[in-house]
């Protein structure tokens, strides 16, 4: 399962002042939080017998560890670490993950349905298609039976059911669990826990950035907000700021 070291969602980030991107200097850093849900899943299964390992796999610069060990401290049996100081594009990140799954042949690769940082939400769906496995995306209930997941899927209408056969890739919402704490004692255990190392390029890494960021900014700050009465108030107020066809 692919963890992604992401700054910390309950910290406010600013804006660099170029305007090249966000700031993170001196900024806490912590597992993707669909990541962690997804851990919390993967842990729960292997603990009920569904599965038998769980293996965290991160790409990225050496701070990546750091999320591994988190990975570790709450169940997880196995680490690598895919180094690499690229800023990777979704797509490169499945062709990363690609030739590692076929290496490995898990029966199922679960992951954030997101990272809180790109918020692009195309990882799990590109591995599964590059792979040829079917795919759960959204998922917020997993049940595993006789080599075939049953997943309940967030949707924009409701909830929707359905089954996939393993293997198979699963993207985890947020209403799948909720992650628990690690005890001091596992931490301290995942300190001193052995992490593979394997670097980008000898999985395939060849692809070259296709995106390139011209500016980053704050919202702008100039509308303060209003409360309407009615509808008729309502298209008036649209009408008026012109944003009414």
């Amino acid at each position: 399962m692919p963890v992604k070291r992401v700054a910390d969602p309950n910290v406010r980030i600013g804006v660099a002042a170029v305007g090249s991107g966000v700031d993170l200097t001196n900024v806490r850093m912590a597992m993707n939080p669909f990541d962690e849900i997804a851990v919390e899943e993967a842990v729960r299964m292997r603990e009920s017998g569904t599965a038998t390992q769980v293996i965290a796999v991160s790409i990225g610069g050496p701070k990546c560890v750091d999320t591994l060990r988190s990975a570790l401290a709450t169940g997880v049996d196995r680490a690598l670490h895919i180094t690499t100081d690229a800023d990777l594009e979704p797509l490169a990140v499945a062709s990363i993950l690609t030739p590692l799954a076929n290496e490995l042949a898990p029966d199922l690769i679960l992951m954030g349905k997101q990272a809180v940082d790109g918020d692009n939400g195309q990882t799990g769906q590109m591995l599964a298609a590059k792979l040829g496995w079917p795919q759960a995306t959204f998922a917020s209930k997993i049940e595993a039976s006789d080599g075939i997941l049953t997943v309940t899927r967030e949707v924009d209408q409701g909830l929707e059911t359905i089954e996939v056969d393993l293997p198979c890739v699963v993207t985890a919402d947020l209403r799948l669990n909720t992650p628990g704490f690690a005890a001091i004692s596992a931490i301290l255990k995942a300190k001193k826990a052995p992490i593979e190392e394997r670097a980008a390029e000898d999985l395939g890494m060849q692809l070259s950035p296709r995106l390139r960021t011209l500016v980053v900014g704050e919202p702008p700050q100039d509308r303060a907000n209003i409360k309407v009465a009615s509808v008729r108030e309502l298209l008036e107020a649209l009408a008026t700021h012109g944003l009414l066809p």
